[in-house]
């Protein structure tokens, strides 16, 4: 595997935290602790405007397919929702008062799902706005969601060390997952929907098989906490993002390293916790504590010989 960094966007003036692609090719967002959203053009390789002002940190970034809108979860706990052909934000959705640490969105249902520190997760509908539900996950802040390719199934990656499954269709409790002795920051489900990743705190990639919920895998990651886990969209790899600074390339099929991103690997990558992801085609963004994003164009060619790093 051949990876080759592409180029880097600057100007964030306080650690990063959350990184989406527009609905619209080539558009990348971006937001941390800074007073603003930004939006970025990854074809010009350039910055374009601050979207708009945020009242806090933004932790969460979401741009749900065939919507024209985008959300930001702010540390406050409000949800800010921006209008792209209005060119405004429309309005805030209003239910938790901790932190908001991930959205994600099940189109077929039409509805919003919104993480947060009080342990709850708040389910919005898409199309007015509007509260539909929610529901206790833990009893202590919800890191990170994963809706299942066929959407029948969502997975809630929590602060008290566990994986919380629900069924997605009436969201009843289907599962818990315990294998992490610390805090789970991550949860991904593959793109074929049998394997879900958890990555937490204690450097573990955890990969659990969706049809028994039986863990399958425990891979010794990372030196510090794993911060994200995301699959190529069509490729057999996913990628993960550390606090220790690194970026690496696993398979997807037999769950190899396949590339370590680090400085220590020669390459001129981050300086400080990697903290979010973001696939566009072949090319892996990432951004973190360092204020900077990097594009690195990453070569879907065959691991090398035995399937070690290189």
């Amino acid at each position: 595997m051949q990876v080759t960094k592409a180029f880097e966007l600057t100007g964030h003036q306080n650690p990063i935290f959350a990184l989406e692609l527009s609905q619209k090719s080539g558009i990348l967002f971006s937001a941390g602790n800074d007073k603003g959203l930004v939006e970025w053009s990854l074809e010009q390789k350039a910055f374009i405007k601050v979207m708009f002002p945020v009242p806090a940190s933004v932790y969460a970034i979401h741009c749900p397919v065939g919507y024209p809108l985008m959300f930001a979860g702010t540390r406050n706990g409000d949800v800010l929702v921006f209008d792209f052909i209005q060119q405004k934000i429309i309005a805030t959705l209003k239910q938790h008062t901790k932190p908001i640490f991930d959205i994600k969105s099940a189109i077929d249902k039409q509805e919003l799902l919104v993480a947060s520190e009080d342990g709850t997760v708040s389910i919005w509908n898409l199309n007015t706005l509007q509260l539909v539900h929610a529901i206790k996950v833990s009893g202590d802040t919800i890191r990170s969601i994963s809706i299942s390719p066929n959407e029948e199934q969502v997975a809630f990656g929590c602060r008290d060390n566990a994986v919380q499954i629900y069924n997605l269709t009436d969201y009843s409790h289907s599962n818990t997952l315990k294998d992490h002795t610390m805090a789970v920051f991550s949860v991904q489900y593959s793109p074929d929907g049998q394997h879900l990743l958890s990555g937490a705190r204690d450097a573990q990639i955890k990969v659990w098989d969706t049809a028994t919920f039986t863990l399958k895998q425990s891979i010794a990651a990372h030196l510090f906490a794993v911060n994200h886990i995301l699959f190529h969209p069509t490729e057999p790899y996913f990628a993960s993002a550390s606090m220790d600074k690194s970026i690496k390339i696993w398979g997807a099929d037999d769950f190899k390293l396949y590339k370590i991103i680090s400085r220590e690997k020669g390459f001129a990558g981050h300086q400080l916790s990697v903290n979010k992801l973001a696939w566009n085609g072949n090319q892996l963004l990432s951004t973190g504590d360092d204020k900077r994003i990097i594009a690195w164009d990453v070569s879907p060619s065959q691991p090398s010989p035995g399937g070690r790093a290189t």
